[in-house]
């Protein structure tokens, strides 16, 4: 019997999942598992390019009355 029904879990650690994964195989449920951001990758790169240069010190800063001009 199929069925069209999809779970989706979130384990917040790895014995969590290791618990799951094996639940699933121990019933044998195909299971598939996804390391996927929601962020897109660009983005991200360009985040923590901005993360290492603040670490680098390589900001500028801008005064209050400065920031319109």
């Amino acid at each position: 019997m199929k069925t069209q029904n999809i779970l989706i879990a979130h384990p917040s650690n790895d014995k969590e999942l290791n618990v799951i994964r094996a639940f699933f195989e121990a019933l044998k449920i195909k299971f598939e598992i996804k390391k996927d951001s929601p962020y897109d990758p660009e983005f991200v790169a360009k985040i923590e390019n901005s993360r290492k240069q603040v670490a680098e010190g390589k900001t500028v800063k801008i005064s209050l009355d400065d920031i319109w001009k």
